[in-house]
């Protein structure tokens, strides 16, 4: 299954979805907010149109990791991705 993460390198909880992906044997596609501008306006337009960061808004949290699976489905949640894998 492909997955798009969206995150920064220097977010643990990003590293270790990575990590977990990797070991599922997930085709992973990485945006780094790090690191890419046009990746960050892309997430920040995202992030104020999906109601899967409702939550996070509310908590004033980021949002990342953020998973955008192949039929477009949006979440925060990696056990989600995980299962939707196995």
């Amino acid at each position: 299954m492909k997955v798009t993460v969206i995150g920064s390198h220097l977010c643990p909880d990003t590293l270790f979805a990575l990590n977990q992906l990797c070991q599922a044997r997930a085709e992973i596609q990485f945006k780094n907010l790090s690191a890419s501008l046009a990746d960050l306006k892309d997430y920040l337009a995202l992030r104020e149109t999906d109601p899967a960061f409702e939550g996070a808004k509310q908590k004033g949290a980021l949002g990342i990791p953020c998973f955008v699976l192949e039929d477009g489905c949006v979440t925060l949640e990696l056990e989600r991705v995980l299962d939707s894998i196995n």
